[in-house]
């Protein structure tokens, strides 16, 4: 038998909110959290503290502005980050060193590197995608305009997924952006690059997720009214069939009516976080403001698992690039209303160990 899956807490966690985590592409154990706190944090989390905590912090790289997300770059030495300061910032994990590589005009809300194009992409609430080439950053960003305002992003091997206001959701291809990019310097004189794909929303609400399928074959999205929604990449009338969403991280409450009879509804939460597994491509991991994380089969359509409930609400979620661990961002959620937020004291990430079936879908299991 496999032994049980372990999960454990790390040491000296972020003092605010949690924005985003990312593990490392060549590290099972090198571990990336934004925060609120205006730092990034780079933890080991597999090395511990001779106090016997659990995961050691490496270093942490102060920002001017809350961090609203953050990822790793071509290997487990780079990493970039995206801030309430317009700005998108290559971090030298290894000296510390911050080179600022675009600046929007408002907020930057997400950062995704694309490792078979080495691209980085950043979305701005100033409705814009900035394109990088890390590898030269004299050449400046593409800038391509978005008809609303861009809420998550993600990439797939070949495609970049993005999710805006107005349930508008734009698909670029990768190859096409990569070779506007190299275009330069005359790119202003250009049209920008069109989506390879527009689509709308199956969500009916705004969409707070996005995670692309490593197999490359589409893309799920979740919202803040707790659905999830899968979808194909392909736009044959066959695969736009299989597509679907469904309802979760909902809790049940009783209700008595006036008349003394007792009625359930469901408390709906958003649904924050979804994080594919690298190696398992169909299974996907959902993390919500009812505080639990759900693994599923996208393929299967069904849920394979519930973990146990977090203290609050689940923030971020992030797979090891082998697949043997799942780190969870937990913090209280600004849904709760509270006036004077503040994450310090509640702000924990955990990393949970998977057992070996643990994110095998149903249907390939022994």
């Amino acid at each position: 038998m496999a032994p049980p899956a372990t999960q454990f807490e790390l040491a000296q966690p972020p003092n605010d909110a949690i924005s985003a985590l990312a593990f490392s592409p060549d590290s099972p154990s090198r571990l990336l959290a934004s925060s609120w706190d205006k730092n990034v944090y780079l933890y080991d989390t597999l090395r511990n503290s001779e106090e016997g905590a659990h995961g050691t912090l490496l270093r942490t790289f102060e920002h001017r502005a809350p961090v609203l997300d953050v990822c790793f770059g071509r290997d487990g030495n780079e990493a970039f980050s995206a801030g309430m300061d317009w700005q998108v910032r290559r971090i030298d994990l290894e000296s510390g060193e911050q080179t600022t590589l675009s600046k929007h005009a408002a907020p930057v809300r997400r950062v995704v590197y694309s490792k078979e194009h080495s691209l980085l992409i950043s979305a701005s609430w100033d409705s814009t995608l900035h394109v990088h080439d890390p590898t030269n950053p004299s050449l400046g960003p593409l800038a391509i305009p978005l008809p609303g305002k861009p809420h998550a992003i993600a990439a797939s091997p070949s495609k970049l997924v993005v999710a805006m206001t107005s349930r508008l959701v734009h698909i670029y291809d990768l190859s096409a952006l990569s070779a506007s990019l190299s275009s330069h310097p005359d790119q202003q004189q250009q049209q920008p690059p069109q989506p390879w794909q527009q689509r709308e929303s199956s969500l009916k609400f705004l969409t707070r997720a996005v995670a692309a399928m490593p197999s490359d074959a589409g893309y799920a999205t979740s919202s803040i009214e707790g659905r999830v929604a899968v979808e194909w990449f392909d736009a044959s009338a066959e695969s736009q069939a299989r597509k679907y969403a469904f309802k979760c991280h909902r809790t049940a409450q009783p209700q008595t009516d006036g008349g003394g009879s007792t009625a359930t509804t469901d408390v709906v939460y958003p649904v924050n976080a979804l994080a594919f597994h690298p190696v398992h491509g169909s299974t996907f991991a959902s993390g919500g403001g009812d505080a639990t994380v759900a693994l599923w089969d996208a393929e299967a359509k069904r849920r394979m698992k519930v973990y146990q409930k977090f203290a609050d609400s689940v923030a971020a979620l992030a797979f090891s690039p082998d697949g043997r661990y799942l780190a969870v961002g937990v913090c209280p959620g600004f849904e709760t209303g509270m006036e004077d937020y503040s994450g310090e004291g509640r702000t924990k990430i955990f990393v949970r160990e998977l057992g070996e079936n643990e994110a095998l879908p149903k249907g390939k299991g022994k």
